[in-house]
């Protein structure tokens, strides 16, 4: 549901509400510790404890699906490419040209397949339900990142979407000039051209627009709307912490855990 006051989706799990800066933490809390190991156990069990977080963020299954198409596309991918072409060791089971299935590359694989999803599932579920005017504020009044770093950041993201409506308008202007029928390579370069010299201009605009409005001023700026930070989103970030740290743990205990930095198996 879409809020009319504040055109923003109204979601009803509850980490959606939570802290986008609580978000963004926990985000990274899983994702450091598992992009440093290359195990299939940490990978699998950290993916087991992340499944409860991500049926609390309030996402639909139809949502949730299409956000995260991408992964499983590209873990199933990845570990093909890995299958064949990483580390061998033990028994080689296929061999061709540089192609090479062993065991050492399979479970190099299975581990890569099930860390790409352990990694990528929290982080764009987070992020789905995160605001960016929240993680401008969050991250310029708690964070302590320069105001004007933040909301340039902010208002360059807020015209991202604005490139998909100029490149249609830029083509429906040639069109009408008769000029768009053929060279479809050569058109789609000069229109990418001038899509980059209309983005420069507004760039320009708006930081002329900023300035007048005291953006790039010596003094602490005010905020619209305070940061807030409570309870639950300590919980949070206590939450995302402990997935990894009990995923390594069952990966020690079982003799699996590898170190991506150190010898492979």
């Amino acid at each position: 549901m879409i809020d009319p006051m504040t055109a923003r989706i109204e979601r009803s799990g509850p980490v959606a509400p939570r802290s986008a800066l609580a978000k963004l933490a926990a985000a990274l809390l899983i994702a450091v510790p598992l992009v440093l190991t290359i195990d299939v156990v940490s990978a699998s069990v950290a993916l087991l404890l992340e499944i409860p977080l991500l049926l609390l963020a309030g996402l639909r299954a139809r949502e949730f699906w299409v956000r995260t198409a991408v992964l499983w596309v590209a873990a199933p991918l990845s570990a093909v490419t890995i299958a064949l072409y990483g580390a061998t060791s033990g028994t080689v089971h296929f061999e061709w040209l540089v192609m090479r299935v062993s065991d050492g590359s399979l479970a190099l694989a299975a581990a890569t397949a099930v860390r790409v999803l352990a990694i990528g599932l929290p982080a764009v579920v987070l992020f789905v339900t995160v605001d960016p005017t929240d993680l401008a504020d969050d991250l310029a009044q708690r964070a302590k990142l320069p105001a004007r770093f933040v909301v340039g950041a902010l208002a360059g993201m807020r015209m991202l979407g604005l490139l998909v409506d100029d490149w249609r308008a830029l083509a429906l202007a040639r069109r009408a000039r008769g000029v768009a029928d053929e060279g479809r390579v050569r058109r789609a370069f000069g229109m990418a051209f001038a899509l980059f010299v209309l983005a420069i201009r507004r760039g320009s605009s708006l930081a002329t627009a900023m300035e007048a409005r005291g953006f790039g001023g010596p003094t602490p700026r005010s905020w619209a709307r305070e940061s807030r930070w409570d309870r639950r989103d300590t919980l949070l970030v206590l939450l995302a912490a402990v997935i990894p740290a009990v995923a390594i743990v069952a990966a020690v205990a079982t003799g699996a855990w590898n170190f991506i930095l150190g010898p492979t198996a």
